[in-house]
C-alpha cells in the first residue's frame, strides 16, 4: 500500500470538504445568528488539517491499488465524520457533547437521518442547511464526487469506485472513462434534486424548506427542518411528492442515466432487479394498506396515502414520518423494517442489503428446491437472461452471512448497554440499514441514548454505508501484509 498517496488524497478531499461549510457561514452571517463563529473555526480547522496532510506528500505519485481504495474510502468517511462534527460541537446554538456531534455528522454523511437534536424548529437556518448538505453529499457518495474531480488533479479513481460499490452490480462503467461515469451519475442526482425542490415548492413549501427537503429526499436520508418531519406540513400533496421522489431515488442511478440517454422508459421494465424491487415494495404496501383499512386505523383514502408514504419512507431507508406511525399495530412497522433490510437497488442512494442481493438469494433458494426434485438436472442461475457465476452467488451468501452476524453482535452490544430488545433491534435496523427512523425507545430520536450506545451506532452507520466488507476488510491481518 502507498500510505503517502492515501494521505495526499485524504488531504485534498478534506480541503474540498471545508468549502461545504461556506454556504452555511454566509447564511449565518446574513441572518446574524450565533453559529457564524463555529463555522469559521470549523472551516479553518478542516482546511488546514487537509493542507497538513497533503503538503508533505503533494509530489508523490503512485498508481492506486485496490487495497489503497479500501483504505482511502474507509478513512475518508471516518475522518470526514469527525471533521463534519465541528460545526455542531462549536455552535453556540447547540449543546451537544462531542459524541453526539459526531453522531449527527456521521448520520448525515451516511444518509442515515437519525438525529440527536431536538428543537429543530428553533434552530438557525445555517445549522439546518448544513445538516441537509451533509446528507445530500453523503447520498450520492462523496467518494463518487471525488472521482469526478481527482482525475483532473492527476489522481486515478477506478479503485475508489470499486471500493465504494462492492458486490454484484451492473456494468458500473457506463461511459469509457470512470470520470465521465461519475459526472453522469452526479448530473442525474443534481437534476433529480432540482426537480424535487421545484415540486415541493409548487405544492406549498417555502423556498428554504423545499430546497432543504429535496436534499434529504433524493439522498434518501430523511433529515428535516422540523421536529415533526413531513407531518409538520399536514399536506397530502407534500406526501405524494415525497413518495414519488423516494421511489425514483431508490432505483439504480445508472439505469436512470441510461434511460435518459436512450430516451426509453422501457429499460426499467426490462431490468430484473427493478422489477423484483417494485414487486417487493408493492407487496409490503398492499399488505400495510389492507391492514390499516380492516383494523380501522385510518379511513380508506388516508390508509392508501399514509400507508404508501410510510412504507416507501421505511423501505427506501429515508426515514421520514408523519407522526402517525405510533398509532399503527406494531406488526406493520416491524414488517416495513424487515423490508428496509433489503433497501433499494444497487447504485441508488438507499441503505440495506440491496435488492440485487436479495433477488439472487431468492433465485438461489428456488434453484435448490428444483434441484431436490431433479437431483441430476443442470439448473443454471440466471438474471436478466444471463448466467450468474457461482463465485457471485457465493459472495452474496457471504455478504448476507456477515450482515446477519454484524446485526446480531450489534444487537447484543446495545442490549448490554441497557436497551430493551425492541429498542435495540430497531436502533440497529435504523443505523446498519441507514434508515434513521425507529420504534420503541428510539421513536422520537436518539438524543436520550448513552454515549457508549451512540458510539456503537456510529460504527453501525459507517458499516452500513460502506456495505460492511469495505470497512471490515481493514480488520483482517491479510489486508496489512505486504
Amino acid at each position: 500500500m502507498h500510505f503517502s498517496v492515501s494521505f495526499r488524497i485524504l488531504g485534498i478531499l478534506l480541503m474540498l470538504f471545508s468549502t461545504v461549510q461556506i454556504l452555511p457561514l454566509i447564511l449565518a452571517t446574513f441572518e446574524k445568528d450565533r453559529s457564524a463563529t463555529g463555522f469559521i473555526y470549523a472551516i479553518g480547522i478542516t482546511f488546514f488539517s487537509g493542507l497538513l496532510m497533503w503538503y508533505p506528500v503533494r509530489n508523490v505519485s503512485h498508481e492506486l491499488r485496490i487495497r489503497d481504495g479500501f483504505l482511502i474510502t474507509s478513512l475518508f468517511w471516518t475522518v470526514l465524520g469527525l471533521y463534519g462534527a465541528l460545526p455542531f460541537a462549536l455552535a453556540d446554538t447547540l449543546d451537544l457533547s462531542p459524541v453526539s456531534a459526531i453522531f449527527e455528522s456521521i448520520s448525515g454523511l451516511t444518509a442515515t437521518g437519525a438525529t440527536v437534536i431536538v428543537g429543530l424548529d428553533e434552530l438557525p437556518h445555517s445549522i439546518l442547511i448544513y445538516r441537509q448538505l451533509l446528507q445530500w453529499l453523503g447520498g450520492i457518495g462523496i467518494i463518487v464526487v471525488a472521482i469526478a474531480i481527482l482525475p483532473m488533479l492527476g489522481v486515478g479513481g477506478m479503485q475508489l469506485y470499486r471500493a465504494e460499490t462492492p458486490g454484484p452490480s451492473k456494468d458500473s462503467k457506463l461511459t469509457p472513462r470512470i470520470k465521465e461515469t461519475a459526472k453522469a451519475l452526479f448530473a442525474v442526482y443534481l437534476l433529480l434534486t432540482i426537480a424535487c425542490a421545484g415540486a415541493y415548492y409548487a405544492v406549498g413549501m417555502s423556498g428554504f424548506d423545499a430546497i432543504a427537503h429535496s436534499f434529504s429526499t433524493v439522498s434518501l436520508a430523511g433529515f428535516s427542518t422540523h421536529d415533526a418531519s413531513l407531518g409538520f406540513f399536514d399536506s397530502d400533496p407534500v406526501l405524494i411528492v415525497a413518495s414519488v421522489f423516494m421511489l425514483i431515488s431508490s432505483i439504480n442511478f445508472g439505469l436512470h442515466f441510461l434511460a435518459w440517454r436512450r430516451r426509453s422508459v422501457g429499460l426499467y421494465r426490462k431490468d430484473s432487479e427493478t422489477r423484483f424491487y417494485i414487486t417487493a415494495v408493492l407487496c409490503c404496501m398492499l399488505i400495510t394498506i389492507y391492514c390499516l383499512i380492516i383494523w380501522d386505523v385510518h379511513g380508506h383514502q388516508e390508509s392508501i396515502l399514509h400507508g404508501t408514504f410510510q412504507v416507501l419512507s421505511i423501505i427506501t431507508t429515508t426515514g421520514y414520518s408523519t407522526g402517525n406511525l405510533a398509532t399503527w399495530p406494531i406488526a406493520l412497522p416491524i414488517m416495513a423494517i424487515f423490508f428496509s433490510c433489503m433497501g433499494g437497488c444497487v447504485g441508488s442512494t438507499t441503505g440495506g442489503i440491496k435488492a440485487m442481493r436479495v433477488m439472487l438469494i431468492f433465485k438461489q433458494g428456488g434453484r435448490e428446491l428444483k434441484q431436490l426434485v431433479h437431483p441430476q438436472a443442470v439448473i443454471p442461475l440466471k438474471v436478466g437472461g444471463r448466467r450468474v457465476e457461482a463465485t457471485v452467488v457465493s459472495a452474496v451468501w457471504s455478504f448476507f452471512a456477515i450482515y446477519t452476524t454484524c446485526y446480531i453482535i450489534l444487537l447484543l452490544l446495545l442490549m448490554l448497554t441497557g436497551l430493551d430488545f425492541t429498542t435495540a433491534f430497531s436502533a440497529v435496523a435504523a443505523t446498519l440499514n441507514n434508515l434513521g427512523i425507529g420504534i420503541a425507545g428510539v421513536a422520537n430520536g436518539f438524543g436520550d441514548m448513552s454515549e457508549s450506545t451512540k458510539a456503537i451506532l456510529c460504527f453501525a452507520m459507517l458499516l452500513g454505508r460502506l456495505e460492511i466488507f469495505t470497512l471490515l476488510v481493514l480488520f483482517t491481518p491479510a489486508f496489512w501484509r505486504i
